[in-house]
């Protein structure tokens, strides 16, 4: 570390410390020319890879779109903030974990989707319903099918989701 008063190459660590939150090292240093004292702070840099949309173009990855994707999808929902929290967390893990640069748009889709069915069926079915362009009642119908079949027994959530698609149904044929 360069010494920030005489450009020196060598300094030494006098103390270091753990943030509170355990996210940052304070290391307080010694320069060994000019003897002055300084701070720096440590801190983990993890990489999250850029995400490749549909049309090919490429960005990079950003937390709060992620958030509001999800904030969108449990709207009016009782879902726990800590929750919530948790499944961002997740995904950004399985994004940090998949290893690559980059990573298609589609497959991000699926880790919110999949975190979505384990927080809220009703979220998770709106979600699916935007991010795979449902076209019908029918498309509806058939991904809740696909809930009833993966989860065993069946749910006030997925009950409440039929009686949706009842209600669209008598409102089409009206």
């Amino acid at each position: 570390m360069h010494c920030p008063f005489c450009q020196h190459a060598d300094t030494r660590v006098i103390d270091s410390r753990v943030s509170e939150d355990g996210a940052t090292i304070r290391r307080r240093r010694e320069c060994e020319a000019c003897n002055e004292r300084f701070s720096t702070l440590e801190t983990i840099e993890l990489k999250l890879p850029a995400i490749v949309k549909s049309d090919g173009s490429r960005e990079a990855f950003d937390a709060r779109k992620l958030r509001v994707g999800f904030d969108r999808a449990l709207q009016k929902r009782a879902v726990p903030e800590e929750k919530i929290e948790l499944a961002v967390r997740a995904v950004m893990h399985q994004l940090r974990m998949c290893g690559e640069r980059e990573i298609p748009s589609i497959k991000v889709g699926e880790f919110v989707m999949n975190e979505l069915r384990k927080l809220d069926h009703v979220a998770y079915v709106r979600f699916a319903s935007v991010y795979r362009s449902f076209e019908d009642v029918a498309d509806f119908r058939e991904e809740i099918e696909k809930l009833e079949r993966d989860l065993p027994a069946s749910t006030e959530q997925l009950q409440l989701l039929g009686d949706v698609i009842a209600l669209t149904k008598k409102k089409k044929g009206a």
